[in-house]
């Protein structure tokens, strides 16, 4: 395949989708090809994500998660609605779980008012009456009545036969291996030459690689963490109405164990955030290669050794949740009835593509675009990147491609 394109998108799960379309409807003339290396676009993240329709209310002011996570939500929403696809509005209670977190409460209490996000603050005896199966340390909660759950799977099926008919074309089982900025050619794993006008790299858990080859992003290196999860026994008994988090330590990109009823009604615990050895490590010794290995090691220890942003305590507190009782454990913070007989196996995993800043030594926090020779990088577009997907394409074709 030795072609040219207008624009060429590296990566088809829902950032590379979702930017190929409002290229498409911008410049329908256009053409705009996009490279998977998988077989099916939405096999990593974009396929393996909770489903949650975030609401922005964990965002600083002013980050670019909450510039886009709340019409995000209300557009994803809407796109489920329009296309038949299952939704559940079923809302979110947020509860702390240790005396540390409690404050937390008040701090998303005042970023949801700033964002625009309704809430409601519960006592004791209305959070029994909601969710009698949780508890928060000091009797207060939030509700965010506007968190739903939809499908990852059926957005990412409708919005290929979209794009498809939108005119975009998409190649499978091609990776990008060397790039020509000079020229605007890339080659990929096959010996195939394609020439582009601009390359958008929406590569996800592979964004820094790629990135790399066009000479971008080189003070960002993949960290990934593995997000694991265990299903509720039906048996068990719970009666969980809502998603319940806990307040999350905001010094860190995780929002801790919860649950999540999907679609189709199974709820879920989790995830975890423990390494991953490898970019597509999702079990066992799979996806594990000895460079990439050494790489994610030696990053672990500089990042345990310098100790910044707690991540010390993450890493003690988050080791312990490879195992069924620790995990049960840290999940009764929530579900204090919660006993590790009523969790059930699943093959339920995700990676979260998530970037380290080499040159300060921090985990990236918000969503990180970069511009390089022809082309744009989206360089960390982690949760809650699906929620925000719509508005974020467009952020990234107003601020980058358009003016690139």
């Amino acid at each position: 395949m030795n072609k040219r394109a207008d624009f060429l998108i590296i990566g088809a799960g829902i950032v590379g989708l979702t930017i190929g379309r409002e290229l498409k409807l911008r410049f329908p003339r256009q053409s705009v090809l996009v490279l998977e290396k998988e077989r099916a676009p939405g096999l990593h993240s974009s396929g393996r994500n909770s489903g949650v329709l975030h609401s922005g209310i964990y965002y600083p002011p002013g980050s670019l998660k909450a510039q886009v996570c709340r019409q995000g939500a209300i557009e994803m929403a809407a796109y489920h609605e329009e296309h038949g696809l299952p939704l559940r509005r079923l809302g979110k209670i947020l509860v702390a779980g240790n005396e540390f977190d409690a404050p937390q409460l008040d701090l998303l209490a005042d970023r949801a008012r700033q964002h625009g996000i309704p809430i409601e603050t519960l006592d004791a005896a209305q959070l029994a009456e909601l969710e009698p199966e949780t508890r928060s340390v000091n009797g207060r909660a939030l509700l965010v009545p506007s968190t739903s759950v939809g499908s990852p799977g059926a957005v990412m099926q409708t919005l290929l036969e979209e794009v498809r008919k939108l005119g975009l074309e998409l190649a499978l089982d091609s990776s990008i291996v060397a790039v020509d900025t000079k020229n605007g050619t890339a080659t990929t794993d096959k010996g195939d030459v394609i020439g582009f006008g601009h390359a958008i790299n929406t590569a996800g858990l592979h964004a820094d690689s790629v990135a790399h080859l066009f000479g971008a992003g080189k003070r960002y290196t993949l960290l990934p963490f593995k997000g694991l999860y265990w299903k509720l026994d039906p048996a068990a008994g719970f009666k969980i109405n809502r998603l319940i988090y806990p307040v999350p330590d905001l010094r860190v990109p995780f929002l801790g164990i919860h649950t999540t009823t999907t679609t189709d009604g199974t709820t879920y615990l989790g995830p975890t955030a423990v390494p991953a050895f490898g970019r597509e490590n999702y079990h066992g010794l799979e996806g594990v290669s000895l460079p990439e290995l050494s790489r994610i090691t030696g990053l672990l220890v500089r990042q345990f050794s310098a100790g910044r942003d707690g991540f010390r305590r993450l890493a003690m507190q988050e080791g312990r949740r490879y195992f069924k009782k620790w995990f049960a454990e840290a999940a009764s913070a929530i579900l204090p009835r919660l006993r590790p007989e009523h969790l059930l196996p699943t093959d339920k995993v995700g990676i979260r593509a998530q970037m380290l800043d080499t040159e300060t030594g921090k985990l990236v926090n918000d969503f990180l675009v970069e511009s390089g020779e022809r082309s744009t990088h989206v360089l960390n577009a982690i949760s809650p990147a699906w929620t925000s997907s719509f508005p974020f394409a467009r952020h990234v074709c107003d601020n980058f491609i358009e003016r690139n």
